[in-house]
Protein backbone atom coordinates (compact mmCIF):
# COMPACT_ATOMS: atom_id res chain seq x y z
CA UNK A 1 0.00 0.00 0.00
CA UNK A 2 1.61 3.29 -1.07
CA UNK A 3 2.10 5.89 1.72
CA UNK A 4 0.24 8.79 1.94
CA UNK A 5 1.39 11.90 1.27
CA UNK A 6 0.16 15.86 2.60
CA UNK A 7 1.42 17.41 0.02
CA UNK A 8 -0.49 20.75 1.60
CA UNK A 9 1.27 20.50 4.87
CA UNK A 10 4.68 20.57 2.42
CA UNK A 11 3.55 23.23 0.72
CA UNK A 12 3.06 24.97 3.71
CA UNK A 13 6.14 24.37 5.59
CA UNK A 14 8.38 25.53 2.77
CA UNK A 15 5.95 28.45 1.49
CA UNK A 16 5.49 27.43 -1.99
CA UNK A 17 1.94 28.69 -3.84
CA UNK A 18 2.18 28.16 -7.63
CA UNK A 19 1.62 26.04 -10.63
CA UNK A 20 2.14 22.60 -9.60
CA UNK A 21 2.48 21.19 -12.88
CA UNK A 22 5.55 18.85 -13.25
CA UNK A 23 7.85 21.47 -15.28
CA UNK A 24 11.39 22.49 -14.28
CA UNK A 25 9.77 26.08 -13.39
CA UNK A 26 7.57 24.37 -10.70
CA UNK A 27 11.00 22.03 -9.55
CA UNK A 28 13.45 24.75 -9.48
CA UNK A 29 10.90 27.09 -6.99
CA UNK A 30 10.51 23.77 -5.14
CA UNK A 31 14.45 23.06 -4.81
CA UNK A 32 15.04 26.73 -4.00
CA UNK A 33 12.59 26.73 -0.73
CA UNK A 34 12.64 23.57 0.45
CA UNK A 35 16.66 24.05 1.59
CA UNK A 36 16.20 27.54 2.35
CA UNK A 37 13.33 26.72 5.26
CA UNK A 38 13.39 22.99 6.34
CA UNK A 39 17.27 22.99 8.15
CA UNK A 40 19.81 20.51 7.46
CA UNK A 41 20.32 18.54 11.14
CA UNK A 42 21.79 15.41 12.59
CA UNK A 43 20.23 16.33 16.18
CA UNK A 44 18.78 12.77 16.39
CA UNK A 45 21.58 10.66 14.96
CA UNK A 46 24.02 12.81 17.32
CA UNK A 47 21.83 11.72 20.25
CA UNK A 48 21.31 8.10 18.93
CA UNK A 49 17.42 8.35 18.51
CA UNK A 50 15.36 6.53 16.30
CA UNK A 51 15.15 8.05 12.87
CA UNK A 52 11.93 6.70 10.69
CA UNK A 53 12.25 6.42 6.86
CA UNK A 54 8.26 6.22 6.31
CA UNK A 55 6.25 8.89 5.63
CA UNK A 56 4.54 9.76 8.32
CA UNK A 57 7.63 9.52 10.61
CA UNK A 58 9.13 12.05 7.81
CA UNK A 59 5.88 14.21 7.91
CA UNK A 60 5.81 14.65 11.71
CA UNK A 61 9.46 15.47 12.09
CA UNK A 62 10.34 17.91 9.29
CA UNK A 63 6.76 19.32 8.76
CA UNK A 64 4.01 19.19 11.65
CA UNK A 65 7.25 19.40 14.49
CA UNK A 66 9.09 22.39 12.66
CA UNK A 67 12.85 19.98 12.63
CA UNK A 68 15.10 19.09 9.82
CA UNK A 69 16.97 16.46 8.93
CA UNK A 70 19.54 14.86 7.05
CA UNK A 71 20.46 13.63 3.74
CA UNK A 72 18.09 10.16 3.66
CA UNK A 73 15.36 11.95 5.56
CA UNK A 74 15.14 15.16 3.91
CA UNK A 75 15.37 13.66 -0.16
CA UNK A 76 13.19 10.41 0.74
CA UNK A 77 10.63 13.66 1.37
CA UNK A 78 11.22 15.79 -1.47
CA UNK A 79 11.24 12.20 -3.78
CA UNK A 80 8.14 11.23 -2.22
CA UNK A 81 6.26 15.12 -2.85
CA UNK A 82 7.85 15.13 -6.74
CA UNK A 83 6.53 11.61 -7.15
CA UNK A 84 2.61 13.13 -6.11
CA UNK A 85 3.32 15.98 -8.20
CA UNK A 86 3.42 13.19 -11.60
CA UNK A 87 7.33 13.56 -11.65
CA UNK A 88 9.36 10.84 -12.72
CA UNK A 89 11.82 10.55 -10.12
CA UNK A 90 14.18 7.76 -8.17
CA UNK A 91 16.62 8.11 -5.72
CA UNK A 92 20.47 7.45 -5.92
CA UNK A 93 23.10 6.84 -3.74
CA UNK A 94 26.10 8.39 -3.36
CA UNK A 95 30.06 8.40 -1.72
CA UNK A 96 29.95 11.30 0.22
CA UNK A 97 34.01 13.02 -1.04
CA UNK A 98 33.44 16.21 1.44
CA UNK A 99 36.97 16.54 3.32
CA UNK A 100 37.48 12.75 2.70
CA UNK A 101 40.26 10.87 1.27
CA UNK A 102 38.65 9.39 -1.49
CA UNK A 103 40.15 5.86 -1.23
CA UNK A 104 38.50 5.60 2.10
CA UNK A 105 35.16 7.04 0.55
CA UNK A 106 33.81 3.51 -0.57
CA UNK A 107 30.69 2.95 1.37
CA UNK A 108 27.49 4.80 0.09
CA UNK A 109 26.46 7.14 2.70
CA UNK A 110 24.47 9.82 0.44
CA UNK A 111 20.61 9.66 -0.51
CA UNK A 112 19.75 12.17 -3.99
CA UNK A 113 17.33 12.27 -6.35
CA UNK A 114 17.31 12.08 -10.49
CA UNK A 115 14.28 13.64 -11.97
CA UNK A 116 13.64 12.99 -15.50
CA UNK A 117 11.73 15.81 -17.34
CA UNK A 118 10.55 16.31 -21.10
CA UNK A 119 14.03 13.47 -21.49
CA UNK A 120 16.22 15.53 -19.66
CA UNK A 121 17.69 13.90 -16.70
CA UNK A 122 18.30 16.24 -13.61
CA UNK A 123 20.34 16.04 -10.10
CA UNK A 124 18.20 17.13 -7.25
CA UNK A 125 19.52 17.45 -3.53
CA UNK A 126 18.06 19.18 -0.77
CA UNK A 127 20.12 17.58 1.93
CA UNK A 128 23.62 17.83 1.57
CA UNK A 129 24.69 20.48 4.54
CA UNK A 130 26.22 23.52 3.75
CA UNK A 131 26.81 22.63 0.03
CA UNK A 132 23.42 21.67 -0.30
CA UNK A 133 22.07 22.32 -3.78
CA UNK A 134 19.21 25.48 -3.82
CA UNK A 135 18.71 24.29 -7.69
CA UNK A 136 18.72 21.74 -9.71
CA UNK A 137 21.50 20.06 -12.24
CA UNK A 138 21.28 19.30 -15.45
CA UNK A 139 23.26 15.75 -15.67
CA UNK A 140 25.72 16.61 -18.60
CA UNK A 141 29.24 16.34 -18.10
CA UNK A 142 32.11 18.95 -18.23
CA UNK A 143 29.33 22.17 -18.18
CA UNK A 144 29.81 25.09 -15.45
CA UNK A 145 26.19 25.39 -13.42
CA UNK A 146 25.60 28.21 -11.70
CA UNK A 147 23.14 27.92 -9.12
CA UNK A 148 21.68 31.11 -6.97
CA UNK A 149 24.91 29.79 -4.35
CA UNK A 150 27.98 28.13 -5.39
CA UNK A 151 28.93 27.33 -9.12
CA UNK A 152 28.53 23.19 -10.04
CA UNK A 153 29.75 20.71 -12.63
CA UNK A 154 29.44 16.95 -13.10
CA UNK A 155 32.15 14.89 -14.38
CA UNK A 156 32.10 11.24 -15.59
CA UNK A 157 29.47 9.20 -16.18
CA UNK A 158 31.00 5.94 -17.05
CA UNK A 159 29.49 4.53 -15.22
CA UNK A 160 30.51 6.76 -12.06
CA UNK A 161 30.02 10.57 -12.00
CA UNK A 162 31.07 13.24 -9.91
CA UNK A 163 29.58 16.24 -8.46
CA UNK A 164 32.28 19.11 -7.77
CA UNK A 165 31.95 22.66 -6.47
CA UNK A 166 33.92 25.61 -7.17
CA UNK A 167 35.10 27.60 -4.39
CA UNK A 168 37.31 30.24 -5.07
CA UNK A 169 39.64 29.28 -7.87
CA UNK A 170 39.92 25.59 -6.77
CA UNK A 171 37.19 22.79 -7.97
CA UNK A 172 36.74 20.37 -4.98
CA UNK A 173 34.95 17.24 -5.07
CA UNK A 174 31.28 16.64 -2.89
CA UNK A 175 30.05 13.40 -3.80
CA UNK A 176 30.47 10.47 -6.68
CA UNK A 177 27.34 8.44 -7.34
CA UNK A 178 26.38 5.88 -10.55
CA UNK A 179 22.62 5.81 -12.16
CA UNK A 180 22.08 2.43 -10.63
CA UNK A 181 18.47 1.70 -9.43
CA UNK A 182 18.41 1.02 -5.88
CA UNK A 183 15.19 0.03 -3.64
CA UNK A 184 14.27 1.00 -0.42
CA UNK A 185 15.78 -1.95 1.24
CA UNK A 186 19.10 -0.60 -0.05
CA UNK A 187 17.83 2.89 1.17
CA UNK A 188 17.28 1.69 4.69
CA UNK A 189 20.41 -0.60 4.90
CA UNK A 190 22.91 2.47 4.02
CA UNK A 191 20.53 4.05 6.46
CA UNK A 192 21.18 1.83 9.23
CA UNK A 193 25.09 1.72 8.94
CA UNK A 194 24.67 5.32 9.49
CA UNK A 195 22.88 5.16 12.03
CA UNK A 196 25.04 2.18 13.88
CA UNK A 197 28.22 4.42 13.34
CA UNK A 198 29.00 5.76 16.82
CA UNK A 199 32.31 6.74 15.74
CA UNK A 200 31.26 8.81 12.91
CA UNK A 201 30.89 12.28 12.25
CA UNK A 202 27.28 12.08 12.29
CA UNK A 203 27.09 10.57 15.63
CA UNK A 204 30.43 13.25 16.78
CA UNK A 205 29.72 16.72 15.59
CA UNK A 206 26.60 18.88 15.37
CA UNK A 207 26.17 19.46 11.79
CA UNK A 208 23.45 22.12 10.90
CA UNK A 209 22.61 24.19 7.84
CA UNK A 210 20.28 26.38 5.93
CA UNK A 211 20.67 27.94 2.65
CA UNK A 212 18.02 30.90 2.32
CA UNK A 213 18.53 33.66 -0.55
CA UNK A 214 21.82 35.27 -0.46
CA UNK A 215 23.96 33.29 2.02
CA UNK A 216 24.33 30.15 3.99
CA UNK A 217 24.22 29.42 7.49
CA UNK A 218 26.04 26.85 9.41
CA UNK A 219 26.78 25.06 12.33
CA UNK A 220 29.58 22.76 13.06
CA UNK A 221 29.78 22.04 16.53
CA UNK A 222 30.50 25.27 18.15
CA UNK A 223 31.49 27.45 15.37
CA UNK A 224 28.49 29.03 13.39
CA UNK A 225 28.95 30.57 10.35
CA UNK A 226 27.15 33.01 7.97
CA UNK A 227 28.37 33.05 4.60
CA UNK A 228 26.84 35.33 2.06
CA UNK A 229 27.03 34.53 -1.44
CA UNK A 230 29.15 37.67 -2.12
CA UNK A 231 31.33 38.01 0.95
CA UNK A 232 33.47 37.21 3.67
CA UNK A 233 31.79 34.60 5.75
CA UNK A 234 31.17 35.67 9.23
CA UNK A 235 32.52 33.30 12.10
CA UNK A 236 31.19 32.94 15.63
CA UNK A 237 32.03 30.81 18.56
CA UNK A 238 28.76 29.94 20.31
CA UNK A 239 29.94 29.84 24.43
CA UNK A 240 27.64 27.19 26.38
CA UNK A 241 24.95 25.32 25.77
CA UNK A 242 22.01 28.01 25.98
CA UNK A 243 23.25 30.25 23.66
CA UNK A 244 23.34 27.13 21.40
CA UNK A 245 20.20 26.06 21.62
CA UNK A 246 19.04 29.97 21.59
CA UNK A 247 20.76 29.85 18.34
CA UNK A 248 19.00 26.58 17.07
CA UNK A 249 15.69 27.94 17.64
CA UNK A 250 16.47 31.68 16.77
CA UNK A 251 18.99 31.19 13.48
CA UNK A 252 17.97 27.86 12.01
CA UNK A 253 13.98 27.97 13.53
CA UNK A 254 14.10 24.48 15.24
CA UNK A 255 11.98 23.38 18.03
CA UNK A 256 14.16 21.20 20.04
CA UNK A 257 11.93 18.29 21.61
CA UNK A 258 12.60 17.80 25.16
CA UNK A 259 14.87 15.05 25.29
CA UNK A 260 17.55 13.93 27.85
CA UNK A 261 19.28 12.25 24.84
CA UNK A 262 19.68 15.44 22.93
CA UNK A 263 20.33 17.33 26.07
CA UNK A 264 23.59 15.65 27.07
CA UNK A 265 24.54 15.04 23.31
CA UNK A 266 24.32 18.73 22.62
CA UNK A 267 26.79 19.15 26.34
CA UNK A 268 29.04 16.81 25.54
CA UNK A 269 30.10 19.30 22.54
CA UNK A 270 28.98 22.72 24.05
CA UNK A 271 29.23 22.61 27.67
CA UNK A 272 26.98 24.93 29.97
CA UNK A 273 28.92 27.96 30.49
CA UNK A 274 30.25 28.16 33.78
CA UNK A 275 28.76 29.77 36.46
CA UNK A 276 30.63 32.87 37.23
CA UNK A 277 27.96 34.31 40.28
CA UNK A 278 29.98 35.14 43.42
CA UNK A 279 28.97 34.20 47.10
Amino acid sequence: MAEKINLNAYFERIGFAGSIAPTLTTLEMLHALHPAVIPFENLDVLAGLPVGLDQKSLERKLLTDKRGGYCFEHNLLFLRELGELDYVARPLLARSLWNRDPANATTADHLLVLVEINKQNYLADVGFGGLTLTTPLRLRADVEQSTPHETFRLSGGDPEWLLEVKLGEDWRAVYAFTLDEIGMDQIEAAHQRILADREGGMAREIRVALSPTGRRLKLHDAVFTIQPVDGEADKRRIEGLGALKGLLIDEFGLILPPSPELEEALARIVPPAPDTDTE
